[in-house]
């Protein structure tokens, strides 16, 4: 009979290992887990800490824990995201064998409220992409916005870029996306001619690296030729909105957002926009054609002769 504590490190196994889910990823279902656990620990269980049996953790137990997360103050959104961890932890067990059913199975998940991405318009982002600011390796910026808006690349996924990953004469970018799934990309002459412009002074920067210990080749590079972070590309992104005089609050995955908006606003199938964003399921990309309402709401008014 398997312990609680035992579970949960096989089911990190499992999501590392089997799923190959991303390390953040990894991190963020090991620390609910934990938390459960401990609440567990304090609440209900009678056995030394972390020798529970699995099979006596109870809906009861999952109830209270959701009680104990929503007096904690914690919003509907996160305790929706405490739920569904451990929905895929209890399926998992029982997959395994190591319980008979799920204890999470059938209860209700709270309202979370529907938020649309945040997509900017054509002018703005032509604001953004032409703006010109006093970074210390301009090039480097320009290059990576144009390749952000080209491509729908996460910013995580931008970052782990390789020279290797880039294909110049045929324009396309190989991208490892979430769950190590690989896609291929393609970008426009805009993008190409950024990149170009940008090799001259990443070859300059990656002379200083010394990063013997760092795989790979990276595209994108620091003032000491290591490669450059998500972190740091959001505060260079920051610094460009200002010089752009835009809303400092847009994050780097609007350029994300924006790209598939301008992209389904010029017609392109949904399935194509979910191929070029490496989405799973169909069901993520389509919340990208809410936003669209206002623009078919004109349309209508315009062409409907009751509108």
């Amino acid at each position: 009979m398997i312990s609680l504590s035992r579970a949960i490190d096989g089911f990190e196994t499992h999501v590392a290992d089997e799923r190959r889910f991303s390390p953040r990823t990894v991190l963020a279902y090991r620390t609910d887990l934990d938390r459960f656990a401990d609440f567990w620990e304090k609440e209900f269980a009678n056995e030394s800490a972390g020798k529970t049996p699995l099979s006596k953790v109870d809906t009861l137990a999952v109830r209270s824990y959701l009680a104990y997360l929503h007096r904690a103050k914690l919003s509907n959104r996160s305790l929706a995201r405490h739920l569904s961890t451990l929905r895929s932890f209890f399926r998992w067990a029982c997959r395994e064998g190591h319980i008979e059913k799920s204890p999470a199975k059938g209860l209700p998940a709270p309202r979370v409220p529907r938020t649309l991405p945040r997509a900017m318009t054509l002018p703005d982002t032509e604001r953004l992409l032409d703006s010109d600011d006093d970074g210390l390796i301009p090039e480097r910026e320009r290059a990576l916005f144009e390749l952000l808006y080209a491509t729908g690349l996460r910013v995580s996924e931008a970052a782990g870029l390789d020279m290797d990953d880039v294909d110049f004469s045929e324009r396309l970018v190989r991208v490892t996306g979430k769950g190590s799934r690989e896609r291929i990309v393609p970008f426009g002459e805009a993008a190409a001619d950024a990149l170009r412009a940008y090799l001259p002074s990443r070859a300059a920067l990656r002379h200083r690296a010394n990063d013997e210990n760092e795989p790979g080749d990276p595209l994108f590079v620091n003032a000491r030729g290591g490669r450059l972070t998500s972190r740091s590309m959001a505060r260079l992104l920051k610094r460009r909105l200002r010089a752009a005089g835009l809303p400092e609050e847009i994050s780097p995955h609007a350029l994300r957002h924006t790209f598939a908006t301008h992209l389904l606003q010029a017609g392109a199938d949904l399935r194509a926009i979910q191929e070029l964003l490496g989405h799973a399921s169909l069901s993520t990309t389509q919340k990208y054609t809410h936003l669209d309402a206002a623009r078919l709401r004109e349309v209508y008014r315009n062409a409907h002769p009751k509108a």
